[in-house]
């Protein structure tokens, strides 16, 4: 069996942790008690003695040890099936460390799944011991507790995403232009931030069912509390939506800034090439072999030079008034 956490708490007081699983039944059974059981990567047969004693849905236990779920509330009879992720971003390969947090929802236990140790339970559970009285209202503080730790990771992961854009959008107007590794690496951060939204996006939804009165775990104590963790979660969501507006305007202006560049540089190439084809020109007239006015003289000389200078000069002060050199 994988790693396994039990606790029980007596009117919202640490009673008793790390107790066997097969005594959860009787533990249920008494007055004012709340169980919390947490599993790291089980497998089904993991789950199978627990999910017969606390009467778990075959569905809600298929779908815990199951990845790739999006975040969703299920209603099972007896219990409620929550799925949520935590989620950050690691800046040294710009991806999404994510991990999927199960959690089943009875009236006296709560259950979690967590698919590996990259999310851990302490803040989790400092927070409901610095609330003993919050803790004794019922199993949806533990829930509140276990959900506002996993937004609060959504904001410092919003945050980053935020401050790797600002860089960016200073750096795109700076006289140079981003390189292959730089554009590689703002492609991936694009691609991550898709990933991010994906996460967020659908635990809105999951939120509001939460709260809706016919699941009874929103208490009438604990609804303010939800509804501060709701409206964390639109915050998240919108701000989210903002980073992928700007993502997306910063590729629009990438791209008019490298045309904006290709079309000076063209316009120097070219002002030079016109500079050039003038003494060209004078020269091939004056090689030509023909007649021609001063012909072997050294006024010849003289003037094809005067011509070459002054019109080549001429060039220049026009495209440079223009700001095409």
């Amino acid at each position: 069996m994988g790693n396994v956490r039990t606790r029980l708490y007596r009117d919202g007081t640490l009673a008793k942790e790390d107790f066997p699983i097969d005594e959860v039944s009787d533990c249920v059974c008494e007055p004012n008690t709340l169980v919390w059981i947490d599993f790291l990567k089980p497998d089904e047969s993991d789950l199978a003695a627990l999910a017969e004693e606390l009467g778990l849905h075959r569905l809600a236990v298929e779908d815990a040890v199951s990845p790739h779920q999006r975040a969703k509330v299920d209603r099972y009879a007896s219990h409620l099936f929550l799925t949520a992720y935590a989620a950050r971003l690691d800046r040294s390969d710009y991806s999404l460390v994510k991990t999927e947090i199960d959690a089943f929802i009875g009236s006296q236990w709560l259950v979690t799944v967590r698919s590996s140790d990259d999310f851990v339970m302490a803040p989790v559970l400092e927070r409901w011991d610095r609330s003993p009285d919050m803790v004794a209202i019922g199993v949806g503080f533990l829930v509140h507790g276990l959900l506002d730790e996993i937004v609060d990771g959504y904001f410092d992961t919003v945050a980053q995403f935020d401050e790797y854009y600002d860089d960016i959008s200073d750096g795109i107007f700076s006289d140079l232009p981003l390189g292959p590794g730089q554009q590689r690496e703002w492609f991936e951060m694009r691609r991550t931030l898709a990933r991010f939204y994906r996460l967020v996006a659908p635990l809105r939804e999951a939120m509001s069912a939460l709260m809706h009165r016919e699941q009874q775990l929103t208490k009438p104590e604990l609804l303010p509390y939800y509804q501060d963790l709701y409206d964390h979660v639109v915050v998240v969501s919108e701000s989210t939506d903002s980073v992928r507006d700007l993502a997306s305007s910063l590729v629009e202006a990438n791209l008019s800034l490298r045309d904006y560049r290709q079309n000076q540089v063209m316009k120097k190439v070219s002002s030079w090439a016109a500079i050039i084809a003038v003494p060209t020109l004078i020269t091939g007239y004056y090689g030509m072999n023909v007649p021609y006015p001063t012909e072997g003289q050294r006024i010849g000389v003289v003037v094809s030079s005067v011509l070459m200078a002054m019109c080549s000069y001429g060039l220049y002060r026009l495209f440079k008034r223009r700001d095409w050199l």
